[in-house]
């Protein structure tokens, strides 16, 4: 049977963390002076650098698990709390420490070099992305979850080109104010996320002890 609940709550919870509209002041302020063409080039390798992260890492996800000994109610309790943390920042109109750095900002001194860092990884396809979708595909307990699981990526990253693509007319918009609202907005679905992902870890826990 298709379950079309969890094609949903993968899609949502995975656009919620990536947030590529709270992603626009960032990539607005990083590329002000570039020419359109450079500006394609850099939003195409952000795309493909976020699937390619997150795809890779919720393939491997179990494989990690095994690897290190992780049960998935742990690693639910210990994503969630990092979830919340990145919620926390969201709601007080910051960016995620997790996400990006000055330095990383620094270091990205070349035009297109910014796609990857500080824009594709950690922005994008950040700790908290990642977290969430290792999570899903643990969850995914048959293979048509496991390709939902591709699917909601696949949508977060279209949506993020889409974003990207259109950032000038958005930000203008928006405006700081309006972009920092709408993050506010998701930093509360994630902290609700980060809450569920912890339960759930707690309760699994739970289940197993009795």
């Amino acid at each position: 049977m298709v379950d079309f609940d969890f094609l949903a709550a993968a899609i949502a919870s995975v656009f919620v963390v990536v947030n590529p509209i709270g992603n626009i002041p960032i990539f607005y302020s990083l590329t002000v002076g570039y020419d359109e063409a450079t500006k394609r080039r850099v939003i195409l390798k952000v795309v493909w650098v976020t699937l390619g992260a997150l795809i890779l890492f919720g393939l491997l996800g179990s494989v990690i698990f095994k690897i290190y000994g992780i049960s998935l109610p742990a690693f639910e309790i210990a994503g969630g709390l990092l979830l919340f943390s990145t919620s926390f920042s969201m709601l007080h109109g910051e960016t995620p420490k997790s996400k990006s750095t000055s330095q990383d900002t620094d270091e990205a001194m070349e035009k297109e070099s910014i796609a990857i860092v500080p824009l594709g990884i950690p922005l994008f396809a950040g700790p908290g992305a990642i977290t969430t979708v290792i999570i899903f595909s643990g969850e995914a307990h048959s293979v048509v979850n496991e390709l939902f699981v591709i699917v909601a990526i696949v949508v977060t990253a279209l949506s993020s080109f889409f974003a990207l693509t259109f950032a000038g007319p958005l930000f203008n918009k928006l405006g700081r104010m309006g972009a920092m609202a709408f993050s506010r907005i998701e930093g509360i679905l994630l902290a609700a996320l980060a809450v569920q992902f912890v339960l759930s870890g707690i309760l699994a826990v739970v289940h197993t002890v009795i």
